[in-house]
């Protein structure tokens, strides 16, 4: 369980923890015994907890096993109370990783390194977690610094090669929007032009989910890894020259366990 594994890790940061879930106490005991469960498992039967706060999940068929379950998702809590985050997803089965959640909140990623030196620019990319399961919704920080007197283009109103992250295909993943931090206008004096770039470093986040129908799990069963890959795609330029865009291939092997679920 990804909770658990990284409950150590929470308390550490100051971080508390507990789980609310539409299942009965009985359910929840047997779960947290079987996998040793030692944060709090809040039992809301019936789901009056989960109405109350507009997370009931009106996705789920009446009728069906999951039916009372809330929209998956996480709260983040100053230590008033306070709601400073909030992270949900629209299928019951998926959920943002606690390292993805830490990683869009500007913590460093735990899991794989890649690094890529070209001659405009340095890349440094890690995944959120090293492992997954389906469901697992994780990230990809993607740090890039230019170099000395280069920079890339940002979002916005040109038509130079923005800089992005393209992954690649696969039928048991999903990608989200890619993140892009603010930009600084560049005055390019000899055409007087003004766009949007990036001078100094800056870093990118990419939201992946592997997904959890059940076509995806059983293509997935029998593999112990998988292979997130992808390309940086950007163009460079300097004071003087814009270089041909390029691309740099990033890719990461990560360990994949079963979706595990709570058993009446």
């Amino acid at each position: 369980m990804e909770l658990q594994r990284r409950a150590k890790d929470l308390e550490a940061q100051g971080i508390g923890l507990a789980v609310i879930t539409y299942d009965p106490p009985a359910t929840l005991q047997k779960f947290a015994a079987a996998y040793g469960i030692t944060y709090p498992l809040i039992s809301d039967v019936g789901s009056p907890i989960i109405k109350a706060y507009g997370l009931f999940n009106t996705t789920v068929e009446p009728g069906s096993r999951a039916f009372g379950v809330p929209f998956p998702g996480t709260f983040m809590l100053d230590a008033s109370g306070r709601v400073t985050a909030r992270y949900f997803e629209a299928a019951y089965q998926e959920r943002n990783t606690v390292a993805s959640i830490l990683t869009r909140q500007g913590a460093t990623p735990a899991g794989a390194v890649a690094t890529v030196r070209t001659s405009h620019l340095t890349v440094q990319a890690a995944a959120s977690d090293n492992v997954v399961s389906p469901g697992s919704r994780f990230s990809l920080s993607i740090e890039v610094t230019p170099r000395r007197g280069m920079h890339v283009y940002a979002p916005g109103k040109h038509d130079y090669q923005v800089v992005r992250f393209v992954p690649d295909t696969r039928p048991w993943l999903r990608a989200q929007p890619l993140t892009y931090p603010p930009s600084e206008i560049y005055h390019f004096v000899p055409l007087d032009e003004r766009v949007e770039t990036y001078l100094k470093p800056f870093t990118l986040v990419q939201d992946l989910t592997i997904l959890a129908t059940p076509e995806a799990q059983k293509q997935l069963a029998a593999e112990k890894t998988v292979t997130v890959s992808g390309t940086l795609e950007y163009q460079a330029c300097d004071d003087k020259i814009c270089y041909a865009p390029a691309k740099v291939p990033l890719s990461f092997t990560l360990e994949l366990t079963p979706l595990l679920r709570p058993q009446p």
